[in-house]
């Protein structure tokens, strides 16, 4: 199975932070894979074909051979457990479970983020209205937590750079890249993360207009 070339489905508008994530993954393994779209506001993803592909017709979902595998984080793990030679989590054990804390948390926290500041900022520029009260207190959370995990004088979260960090960058340029107040510290560390080759290819594919 490991000689079949991998299969990436991807949102038609590659603004999902989850597909971004699993295609940082497969660049920095160095794993050929070919890249489609699925419309997901015309749900696409429901239509019979892909919901056949796709356990939870969601995107992304990562096809090799007869295995089809979705949600982002467990596609990542999957891919670091199948093809370790290069690491994209800490090989720490400590540090590797902070990393899918890290993850899990920014999969299932600060909505109200995540609702006003879309990565639509991120990738196409779009502006929105100044943060309700609830964003902000999700962005001081965010602050919080990310101030925490940071080393002083450290560029990446754990050391060595993870997949973890190109997570939590985004979440970061959602407000960096609409101009809402984020600590330096924190938004140097988002836009280094944005100049990582394997990050700037995912930025620079050509999006379909809004």
């Amino acid at each position: 199975m490991q000689e079949s070339r991998f299969h990436l489905y991807a949102d038609a508008q590659f603004t999902s932070p989850y597909a971004m994530s699993v295609f940082v993954t497969l660049h920095e393994k160095n794993l050929p894979f070919d890249l489609s779209t699925v419309d997901l506001d015309s749900h696409a993803n429901k239509e019979a074909g892909y919901a056949a592909t796709s356990l939870t017709q969601r995107v992304p979902t990562l096809v090799q051979g007869d295995f089809a595998l979705s949600e982002s984080s467990a596609i990542t793990e999957y891919l670091e457990e199948a093809f370790p030679q290069t690491r994209v989590y800490p090989q720490d054990r400590l540090l590797r479970a902070r990393a899918r804390q890290v993850q899990a948390w920014l999969r299932s926290d600060l909505m109200p983020i995540r609702e006003e500041r879309s990565t639509q900022v991120v990738f196409y520029g779009v502006r929105g209205a100044p943060l309700s009260a609830a964003a902000n207190a999700a962005a001081q959370k965010l602050f919080s937590a990310a101030e925490a995990l940071l080393p002083a004088g450290s560029p990446n979260l754990f050391g060595e750079w993870c997949i973890a960090d190109t997570d939590l960058a985004v979440m970061l340029n959602r407000l960096v890249m609409h101009g809402d107040p984020v600590p330096a510290r924190l938004a140097e560390y988002a836009t280094r993360q944005f100049e990582r080759p394997s990050v700037r290819l995912w930025a620079e594919l050509d999006r379909p207009p809004l």
